[in-house]
């Protein structure tokens, strides 16, 4: 008797662009994003053997230029490979976004089915190119049972990360990416994700957003600042403010008078600054310090960084969360996600 062919699974796979589609321009005088889906998939040994691939080519942008329109509609993109029978699907995209495109994404995602981002760091004729073993090792997860319920997932250099926990850590190298905090979700050992977590409690997902994107400023609180910058960013029509400030929560004597000035007019945030570790709520008491900035009518992060902390900040208020509101909601999410 014939031997029968065992049935793939499909994986939908869209390219945003990034360094992963780039190759070299003279005109430009370095790489620049070329390379759609169709041509980023024939270029992995192996990947017709994992799975069915199902292509479509959304965007060619370096990810720096990638805005929330764009994510919004690749959300919908996945949204709909899903629906359309896909197990899982994979964006690739430029890494130095990476980790706020898995994050805002995630806060959308409703799907148990797995949403995989990958990417690359070094450019497709490198010696060495990453971005067909990452692109593989994204296949493989997204169709993989043990992803299932996990919401977005980063896959780079073989490892998976939560959404919720990855961060950049390096500008250049292979190992660009860690989750410092949480820990990867995952190794890939012969092909396959060993998930080193049980399955989060995930917060129920976000609303699509019922109004254009707030302006939401990111400020870091250094040496000798006094807070003018954030001040700055209220006069502009910032409707939000989040300070990535020094270590558990602090700014200087300055730049606390400013926020207790900022809070009336504005949500104001406060994250902290250091590659790890959450704001403290409850530790110092000093002028500028984590009770003191709430006391003035701050809202503290926790564990979410800067750069996440605006991203949450911003889509709570596009999906019409009211500003009076915002404590509560951001507070209720960290509890919900944290692991």
């Amino acid at each position: 008797m014939p031997h029968s062919h065992p049935v793939l699974p499909l994986v939908a796979v869209a390219s945003l662009g990034g360094t992963i589609s780039m190759t070299p321009s003279d005109a430009a005088g370095g790489v620049v994003p070329t390379l759609d889906a169709t041509q980023l998939a024939r270029s992995v040994p192996g990947l017709s053997d994992v799975a069915t691939i199902r292509t479509a080519s959304l965007r060619q942008l370096p990810s720096a230029s990638l805005g929330y329109d764009d994510l919004m509609a690749a959300l919908a993109w996945a949204e709909q490979q899903i629906e359309e029978g896909a197990s899982g699907v994979v964006l690739t995209q430029g890494t130095d976004t990476l980790e706020e495109t898995a994050f805002l994404l995630d806060l959308f995602w409703k799907s148990p089915a797995p949403l995989v981002i990958t990417g690359a760091m070094r450019a497709p004729q490198a010696a060495g190119a990453d971005g067909p073993a990452n692109l593989l090792a994204a296949v493989r997860t997204a169709c993989h049972p043990d992803s299932t319920g996990r919401g977005v997932l980063v896959v780079m250099n073989d490892t998976a990360h939560y959404a919720r926990w990855v961060s950049k850590s390096d500008a250049l190298a292979v190992q660009a990416f860690a989750s410092l905090d949480g820990g990867a979700a995952a190794r890939l050992v012969e092909g396959r994700p060993t998930f080193f977590h049980a399955r989060p409690v995930r917060a129920q997902s976000l609303p699509r957003p019922v109004r254009d994107w707030p302006k939401v400023a990111l400020v870091s609180a250094v040496l000798g600042d006094d807070g003018e910058l954030a001040e700055m960013a209220v006069r502009g029509g910032y409707e939000a403010v989040v300070i990535a400030a020094q270590g558990a929560g602090h700014v200087s004597f300055g730049f606390a008078q400013r926020i207790g000035e900022l809070t009336s007019q504005v949500p104001v945030v406060i994250a902290s600054r250091a590659a790890a570790g959450s704001t403290a709520s409850q530790t110092y008491g000093y002028v500028g310090a984590e009770i003191d900035l709430a006391r003035r009518g701050a809202h503290l992060a926790g564990w979410l960084s800067g750069l996440k902390s605006r991203l949450l900040v911003s889509a709570l208020l596009a999906t019409g969360t009211a500003p009076a509101e915002l404590g509560d909601a951001l507070a209720n999410w960290s509890k919900l996600t944290r692991q």
